[in-house]
């Protein structure tokens, strides 16, 4: 299987992310959304975790069905708040026999609900060193260009970063709306003397009633972006709305290529219908 760590020194690479299935109508979806994504031969894959053993099953489960096929190479998504260290063991060992090599690295929400474990590690940068010692995987954080929710400061945030990415090999931002965001974070992590790939997240609008939900996932939609949206909706609907935010996308995906980014990845959202067509309109599409 390729490491990613790898293919980034090879040139840029495409990226796509997913969720697990929770239903056998998710499962569905995202098979259908899988085949329709397969032949853009993206550089790597990632799918989500959200904590708990029933969802690391699940991301296990998926991960591990995509690296025996092939087709795809996948990047298992860890979070360490949930779990006992001894469990993670587990998990990057039970990675190591699947021939899994490619991990995303990060700290997760605490738990809030009864009974919920309360793990051992606390940040990214934790579960980083303790996969260093378990295998040999390439290893990928997350990074806010706004700056992560529970950071007192930009300051802060870019510190910590620069942490992580002492010990990881690269990074994916939240989804961002302007280049100068990319630029802004990859100018503060070369001040703080850390060079490593940082690949932007892009994640179109595609409906009004995404943006307030995108701000509480920690990117804001900017407000010239709102008004666009919200023209193409008095002019044309729902339809209008959707066009608006793919183009959107495709300018925003270009700008980043003619500033040199690493790569892109793609939130796909289990879906494949706008991510192909941005997809296409950046050239990035084999012919």
């Amino acid at each position: 299987m390729a490491r990613i760590d790898q293919l980034l020194a090879h040139g840029q690479t495409s990226s796509f992310e997913f969720f697990p299935p929770k239903s056998e109508a998710e499962r569905a979806t995202l098979s259908a959304t899988v085949e329709a994504l397969e032949p853009l031969e993206p550089s790597f894959v990632s799918v989500t975790y959200r904590g708990g053993r029933e969802s690391r099953q699940r991301t296990y489960d998926l991960v591990v069905e995509m690296a025996a096929r092939g087709r795809l190479v996948p990047m298992a998504h860890l979070i360490c708040v949930a779990h006992t260290t001894a469990e993670l063991v587990e998990i990057l060992e039970a990675y190591v026999n699947a021939g899994v090599e490619n991990l995303m690295a990060l700290g997760g929400d605490p738990p809030t609900h009864e009974g919920a474990i309360v793990g051992e590690l606390t940040y990214a940068s934790e579960l980083v060193a303790l996969a260093r010692e378990v295998g040999s995987f390439s290893i990928g954080v997350a990074a806010h260009p706004e700056g992560h929710p529970r950071s007192t400061s930009l300051a802060q945030d870019r510190h910590f970063l620069a942490m992580k990415l002492d010990h990881a090999d690269f990074a994916v931002t939240q989804f961002l709306f302007e280049a100068d965001r990319w630029s802004s974070l990859v100018a503060d992590l070369a001040d703080l003397g850390v060079h490593k790939p940082v690949l932007p997240g892009i994640m179109p609008v595609t409906s009004l009633r995404s943006v307030p939900r995108m701000a509480q996932m920690g990117s804001a939609v900017p407000e010239a972006l709102v008004a666009r949206l919200e023209a193409a909706h008095a002019n044309g609907g729902d339809e209008a709305v959707r066009r608006a935010g793919i183009d959107h996308a495709v300018e925003l995906g270009a700008e980043l290529l003619a500033r040199g980014v690493p790569g892109l990845h793609f939130y796909t959202l289990n879906q494949s219908t706008a991510t192909r067509e941005i997809y296409d309109r950046l050239g990035l599409a084999p012919r």
